[in-house]
């Protein structure tokens, strides 16, 4: 069956260790001294989120995102899993800022510096959330066939140079990036399909990440741009994603519960609509 666990991946090991805990909910569970069992701080319909402690990127603060499904890498995701895209940006975003200390605002350098953001924005520019493409894998963290996202507080010190390949330019790939790369791609389809309509054209602007008011992008702006797919007859073409309940994945609500839909067939997986186009240079 496609997407099914695989005996031996370290990653699957996890997310059936941690299928009893209560779905759609935090955990804050206690590990004893030198424990060496994932701390699972989420889990929901489809994915687990643990934290992690036998080699982190950074000493503040290190979790990843893994897919409950054994979904290979991010190439196998449709357009139609962009709000599941969004909902693991919105909730590393949660948990990464519950793991930072309690500072008075006052006394935040980072909010003093900035005057025009709050001290949680001034916090998030501190945060790094993305996946690794493959060829490339974090030696440490050595799984490249099951897809999972890795979200660290800046700056990674306890990173070093060769780990820092993985979480480069030349591997790393932002989570924002990957949002902005499909909205921009599927709304350049659908303005074409528009134009074939005789209707008015829509216009829309790649943001890359590091948008200072990243809320406020102008490409966050085009209510679900990307998300669907369909013919100028009003057709729709998108393939079936992973999760359910795109919507309210969308508006990231995080105690939602997200219903897994019933794997692809192989030949679904094949079709150019299932893959995720590659623009970067």
């Amino acid at each position: 069956m496609a997407f099914a666990p695989k005996p031996g991946c370290p990653l699957c090991g996890i997310v059936s260790s941690a299928s009893h805990a209560t779905p759609n909910s935090p955990r804050s569970p206690s590990f004893p001294a030198g424990s060496t069992q994932p701390e699972v701080l989420w889990r929901d319909d489809n994915f687990t989120v643990y934290r992690e402690k036998a080699h982190p990127l950074s000493s503040k603060g290190h979790v990843i995102v893994a897919f409950n499904l054994h979904v290979p890498s991010i190439y196998t995701l449709s357009s139609s899993d962009l709000p599941l895209l969004v909902n693991i940006r919105n909730l590393t975003t949660r948990l990464l800022t519950s793991l930072l200390p309690p500072v008075s605002p006052a006394t935040t350098p980072l909010a003093s510096s900035t005057p025009h953001s709050t001290p949680l924005q001034a916090h998030e520019n501190l945060f790094r959330i993305g996946f690794i493409t493959p060829p490339f894998k974090d030696n440490k963290i050595p799984v490249t066939d099951h897809l999972h996202c890795h979200a660290y507080i800046g700056p990674p010190d306890l990173m070093g140079w060769w780990r820092g390949i993985a979480y480069g330019p030349l591997a790393w790939y932002p989570i924002d990036d990957l949002i902005a790369e499909i909205r921009y791609v599927f709304a350049a389809y659908y303005r074409f399909l528009l134009s074939l309509a005789s209707r008015e054209s829509v216009s829309n602007n790649r943001v890359k990440s590091g948008y200072e008011n990243r809320p406020r992008a102008p490409i966050d702006m085009v209510p679900g741009a990307g998300a669907r797919a369909g013919t100028a007859d009003g057709i729709e073409t998108s393939e079936p994603g992973i999760a359910n309940n795109e919507a309210e994945l969308e508006d990231g609500d995080g105690n939602t519960s997200a219903r897994l839909l019933s794997p692809r067939s192989p030949e679904a997986l094949l079709t150019p609509q299932s893959r995720i186009p590659s623009l970067r240079v």
